[in-house]
């Protein structure tokens, strides 16, 4: 219970009724819950804590979870993301996905499902987090070393460049999380990005 206490929820609904009864569920579970009804005040709950996970209903008058995704995954805020649906909403979840949410969960919800989609993203954060303080990232048969900038295949060192190597340590601190091309432009060229660059 201390860790996930440690750990703040960011909950964003517009509905305060859902809002509430969500957040107090969530709270009696041992979870360190932040309220937000809109994009704007999600900013503020951001700007003010160190934010472990976001809960973002997807229907919201002022700005739609969608772009609230989309404008958080173009300004580098790699947070995960639980996005909440209207059910039947397929296409939306598909584009939420693909615009960088890590899961999604249909209304109406069972708040135990929420609970434990939130728990095994915690848990994936963390062991994520727990590896890359060592700079060592284990992925199927390959090892990658972020300080020393070397990648192995069962003891056998592969050789990459620089462009590789950028990569590389992009898709180890995002995982499990979809990246558009502009995305990973973005963050592997920064300032230097070229519109026209097909590099990638």
């Amino acid at each position: 219970m201390t860790e996930k206490k440690q750990q703040l929820i960011a909950l964003v609904d517009d509905d305060p009724r859902i809002r509430d009864l969500t957040a107090k569920y969530l709270t009696d579970q041992g979870l360190q819950i932040l309220t937000a009804e809109s994009g704007k005040a999600l900013d503020l709950v951001l700007k003010n804590n160190d934010i472990s996970l976001i809960v973002l209903d997807l229907m919201m008058p002022d700005e739609t979870g969608l772009n609230i995704c989309q404008r958080l995954r173009v300004n580098n805020i790699n947070i995960p993301i639980i996005m909440l649906t209207a059910k039947g909403d397929e296409v939306d979840r598909i584009v939420g996905l693909e615009m960088g949410a890590d899961d999604y969960l249909p209304k109406p919800f069972n708040p135990r499902e929420l609970l434990a989609r939130i728990t095994a993203i915690l848990r994936r954060q963390n062991t994520i987090e727990n590896t890359n303080k060592n700079k060592v990232v284990k992925f199927g048969a390959f090892i990658f070393n972020v300080d020393q900038r070397s990648l192995y295949k069962k003891d056998v060192e592969i050789s990459i460049t620089a462009g590789e190597y950028d990569l590389l340590k992009i898709f180890v601190e995002r995982p499990m999380q979809p990246l558009s091309r502009d995305q990973i432009m973005q963050l592997s060229k920064g300032k230097e990005l070229d519109v026209f660059d097909r590099s990638i």
